[in-house]
């Protein structure tokens, strides 16, 4: 296996691994930014404020794209098995 492979291999799980955050991130930051300018026009200061909201919105967003998320992991995961004697042969 050289060098190059490897390197690879780790593009690919450093582009999944940014796929599969994306959403549930992007989702949590737009929450918690529409909240925060909600409780900077009524100046309600309270922490916890935020917290149900955001994680329902997230909840909201592994239902959505928890299948597609799925599929793209073992989609990911069988062509890495696959490749396994192909590295090694």
């Amino acid at each position: 296996m050289s060098p190059e492979e490897v390197l690879q291999i780790g593009n690919e799980a450093l582009w999944i691994a940014i796929l599969m955050a994306a959403p549930i991130l992007l989702t949590a930051l737009a929450v918690g930014l529409a909240i925060g300018m909600i409780q900077a026009a009524t100046q309600i200061q309270e922490m916890t404020l935020s917290f149900i909201p955001k994680l329902l919105s997230v909840v909201g967003v592994l239902v959505i794209g928890g299948p597609w998320m799925l599929g793209t992991m073992v989609d990911w995961m069988r062509e890495l098995i696959l490749e396994i004697p192909m590295v090694l042969g």
